[in-house]
């Protein structure tokens, strides 16, 4: 196979179980993200989202640091910190902590969207869209804060000057593939969900890219829903509390995640929604075997860089086993180069 080595990787929503509270879903999250660094993920990756009864990483800074004072080896970070929320000052000098307190393990991740309804943007900042506009000035302000020759500035983030922390621009449509490839920046897709434009964006980045003093070449992370278990049927069952989460973001009602459930006509056609089939088009569900198969079509069609994984299972021990098989796949894969 004509493929370079892929990376994999895990974005973490910390999502909300039926029947489950909120310290019950962080310390899953954690014991996730150990037995990732035992399967050899490169970084695990929160969200942030906010007003979602379903989804526990809205304190997105705060998580990082919980999974980090739990784990080793493995990066973690945001996938990502939705900037136009925050004071440039301010996350500066949250990761520069983060990344002083865990050296050469933490990312910052940034995106323009507001995470959330748009009562809840105005909620969080009233001026939400003058802020979303000036994201690369203020990303260029935090990379200043970061800086050495910040040094002497009147306003300083005196506990990120000097610290490793890389940043990631993400992007759902063509809008940061132009940026990321300005300012020769590592581009993680949110293809899990956004997937209309993914092969435009891609395109758009490497054609354009400058090299950077963070980057010399092109480097593209994509993100894909992945459900693997035993049996095709195993995973469909598993697949139909995705849907469901699916289907009340659609409908307006929101609920915890819910247990798995045989799979349906109904949810079938559902999956067959012109705006839902679109929005999981890169959700590979199935025994190991088929999976496998789908992720390899996947690595051909974008000859990305690194998965970032997104498995949205009820339960965390069949999470872990998915991401178990997943790592497999992917390290069965590279060993095909």
């Amino acid at each position: 196979m004509n493929l370079s080595k892929s990376a994999y990787s895990i974005l973490e929503l910390a999502l909300v179980s039926e029947g489950h509270s909120l310290k019950e879903t962080f310390s899953n999250s954690l014991k996730l993200a150990q037995h990732a660094e035992k399967f050899n993920y490169t970084r695990f990756w929160l969200a942030e989202h906010h007003n979602a009864v379903n989804i526990g990483s809205s304190a997105t800074s705060i998580l990082i640091g919980y999974i980090a004072e739990g784990t080793n080896s493995i990066r973690v970070g945001s996938g990502g910190i939705m900037l136009p929320n925050h004071s440039p000052l301010i996350v500066a000098e949250q990761f520069g902590t983060l990344g002083s307190l865990y050296p050469n393990r933490i990312d910052l991740g940034l995106g323009r969207a507001p995470g959330t309804d748009r009562e809840t943007a105005h909620a969080i900042r009233p001026d939400f869209m003058q802020a979303a506009h000036s994201f690369p000035e203020n990303m260029a302000e935090i990379q200043k804060y970061f800086s050495l020759d910040n040094v002497h500035s009147k306003v300083r983030a005196t506990v990120a000057e000097g610290v490793n922390v890389p940043i990631y621009i993400l992007g759902s449509s063509t809008d940061s593939a132009h940026l990321a490839a300005k300012k020769g920046m590592p581009y993680a897709f949110a293809s899990h969900f956004a997937t209309k434009y993914l092969d435009e964006a891609i395109t758009i980045y490497r054609n354009n890219f400058q090299p950077s003093e963070f980057l010399q070449k092109p480097y593209v992370m994509a993100g894909v829903n992945i459900i693997i278990a035993e049996t095709d049927e195993e995973a469909q069952s598993f697949a139909t509390s995705l849907i469901r989460m699916f289907l009340g973001i659609f409908t307006g009602k929101r609920e915890y995640l819910q247990p798995p459930a045989p799979m349906t006509q109904d949810l079938m056609d559902v999956m067959q929604h012109p705006q839902i089939h679109q929005m999981l088009k890169y959700s590979f569900i199935g025994t190991k075997a088929t999976v496998k198969e789908q992720v390899r079509a996947f690595l051909n069609q974008t000859k990305a860089d690194e998965l970032i994984a997104v498995t949205n299972i009820y339960d965390v021990m069949d999470r872990i086993k998915s991401y178990e098989l997943f790592a497999e796949i992917m390290d069965e894969l590279n060993a095909e180069k």
